[in-house]
């Protein structure tokens, strides 16, 4: 699994285990109706547009949330199965969570 540099936005954490992966976007705030999750050739990738509430004739000062287009992509083992993605979004965290084949799930053999 490849990612970017520390410091893109929104963060990215992506765990892996031996059923899946599952990737968590830190996206507090945004609208997810505006979220394009797409899987490509094992390539996620995750793109939106961040938009912040400001006031005309407001004069800004300080701004250190994002704002603006962004997106990012997450490159995923070849052995996950894109048609078993599911997203959900709560409390300010997008989770992304993508099986592997069954072909590639450990098999227990019995001996007899």
């Amino acid at each position: 699994i490849r990612s970017v540099a520390r410091g893109g936005y929104p963060a990215i954490n992506v765990g892996t285990s031996a059923s899946g992966v599952d990737v968590y976007v830190f996206a507090a705030g945004l609208d997810m109706e505006t979220i394009d999750l797409s899987i490509q050739q094992n390539l996620l990738t995750i793109a939106g547009n961040c938009e912040t509430a400001a006031h005309e004739g407001d004069k800004v000062y300080l701004r250190e949330r994002f704002h603006g287009q962004f997106r990012r992509s997450v490159s995923l083992p070849d052995d996950i199965d894109a048609d078993s993605a599911q997203a959900s979004y709560r409390n300010g965290v997008l989770h992304i969570s993508l099986a592997r084949k069954a072909e590639a799930q450990p098999r227990k053999i019995l001996v007899n």
